[in-house]
């Protein structure tokens, strides 16, 4: 397939190369072009605005936030954005994790143009992406959707169908975020009880994810957390901040209420206000660390 795909960031340039290996026609567009510039090596061509990435049947945008989406699709300063460009026989899967009601506004942006938006967010972290072991929640028309598995499996292990409507996809994914942001809080404070106790946090990290916790979740940010170990980076810390505040603003739009979001998103907010902006999310585990006095 005719493929364009819109941010080669720490996820999005293992995503376009798997493309590319599965035989797909790739073009890529960063705004740091130096990154295009080296998948076109490995036989991407490089496009020199989002505009010119979208001419192909799918366009693919893996962005960092709402902002960064809102300018790519409806343009900004002027230049032209994708939704410009698509016609009736394109589509626009959005794999960024996004906010719900920019994605009901991606949707109805779409109708508007009776072009085709798929939400198709992910689970794993870079190294995942470069390996096509993501989990791709997926939303949006059937018809579209069947077109994009190709797609889906040349970057994924699974691809987990949602329904019709792309936000759900964007909701699933804010919603596993937030446990696993959840899950770093209570993997912060059971760690600072577990030092201060004089427990050696390697045993506890192998006791803990040999038993009752042995999800990969726990036993990766576990790790981390044992180690001390915050960078580099697989998800820096202002987005996690960023997933927080979007599964919140969800909630209140539904009147459902997540005080134990409201905690971790405090605690995200110490951790940055520490200076930590270049580290991984779980170094805020390092604030439940500090209110023990360690």
């Amino acid at each position: 397939m005719k493929v364009g795909f819109i941010g080669l960031g720490n996820m999005g340039t293992g995503m376009a190369r798997n493309l590319i290996k599965a035989g797909h026609e790739v073009t890529v567009y960063n705004r740091t072009r130096s990154r295009a510039e080296e998948l076109q090596q490995e036989g991407a061509l490089a496009a020199d605005t989002p505009a010119e990435a979208s001419h192909g049947e799918v366009v693919i945008t893996m962005l960092a936030d709402d902002h960064a989406v809102e300018q790519i699709v409806f343009g900004a300063g002027g230049s032209e954005g994708v939704l410009s460009v698509l016609d009736s026989k394109s589509i626009h899967i959005s794999m960024s994790t996004i906010g719900v009601a920019l994605s009901d506004r991606l949707a109805a942006a779409h109708a508007s143009k009776r072009t085709a938006y798929v939400a198709a967010p992910v689970f794993g972290r870079p190294a995942a992406a470069e390996a096509a072991q993501l989990a791709i929640i997926a939303a949006g028309p059937a018809d579209a959707l069947e077109r994009c598995r190709p797609l889906f499996d040349a970057m994924g292990q699974r691809t987990f169908i949602v329904g019709e409507k792309p936000s759900s996809a964007n909701l699933l994914k804010l919603i596993g975020n937030f446990m696993i942001a959840s899950a770093i809080e209570t993997l912060g404070e059971a760690f600072a009880l577990g030092r201060k106790g004089g427990l050696d946090p390697a045993l506890l990290l192998e006791v803990l994810t040999g038993t009752i916790f042995p999800a990969p979740v726990y036993k990766n940010y576990g790790g981390m957390i044992a180690r001390q170990e915050f960078e580099p980076a697989g998800f820096k810390l202002p987005l996690g901040l960023k997933d927080v505040r979007l599964v919140m603003a969800a909630a209140e739009s539904l009147n459902v209420p997540l005080p134990v979001a409201s905690l971790v998103r405090d605690h995200f907010i110490t951790a940055l206000a520490r200076g930590w902006e270049e580290k991984d999310w779980s170094a805020v585990s390092v604030v439940s660390a500090e209110a023990a006095g360690l």
